[in-house]
């Protein structure tokens, strides 16, 4: 599914589109979260919807989707895994999901919103482990809002490079993030500075 498809969707089906393509991440959709949760922030800048129900259906659709992994581990728990493990590159986000758990411990969670794949395989782990849904929900759901506003922001600003920004992302994780934030904070900030000094373009 390319951005191009979705935006049609959400053109048909309107704010659901957000939360079904986040809710059906969860089994895998060609698109990466990222890409869906910015591109509902680049629709509402096109004035095909409005910016709060956007938001607020793409972030239940966000947690509501990581959600299902919880519960899949706490109820079926190993076999669940067992089905990871046979997808590509499985064994690898275990392993990661492992490592971030024996040094974090349930405050992984936090830390598994910025890395692709892992954001999916660690509620599993943590279901499987029975952590109670309270502390899953209240460490989950919190670090969620923040994931969710800010790829919702950059979608807004940046709407024409949310394909190249997703899928750099997806694959590079945190560090790209960090150096998009960055560049766009820097931009903003110049804008600012120039506009109060009134300083000439180059």
């Amino acid at each position: 599914m390319t951005m191009e498809n979705l935006i049609h969707l959400i053109d048909q089906y309107g704010y659901f589109a957000l939360f079904f393509s986040l809710w059906l991440g969860i089994v895998g959709m060609p698109i990466p979260d990222e890409g869906v949760v910015m591109t509902g922030g680049f629709v509402t800048s096109l004035g095909i919807l409005k910016p709060v129900p956007a938001f607020v259906l793409t972030y239940l659709g966000v947690i509501s989707g990581l959600s299902i992994g919880y519960f899949l581990g706490k109820s079926l728990g190993a076999p669940v895994l067992d089905r990871v493990r046979k997808k590509k590159k499985g064994e690898a986000y275990i392993r990661v999901s492992q490592k971030l758990l024996a040094r974090y411990g349930s405050y992984a969670l936090c830390l598994s919103y910025f890395l692709p794949v892992v954001r999916h395989v660690l509620p599993y782990w943590v279901g499987l482990n029975k952590m109670s849904f309270l502390r899953y929900a209240l460490l989950s759901y919190s670090t969620g809002f923040v994931w969710t506003l800010l790829y919702f922001l950059l979608g807004r600003s940046f709407g024409a490079h949310i394909e190249w920004i997703g899928e750099t992302v997806h694959t590079y994780g945190l560090w790209v993030l960090a150096a998009v934030c960055a560049a766009g904070i820097a931009g903003t900030g110049w804008k600012m500075w120039r506009k109060r000094w009134k300083v000439k373009p180059f």
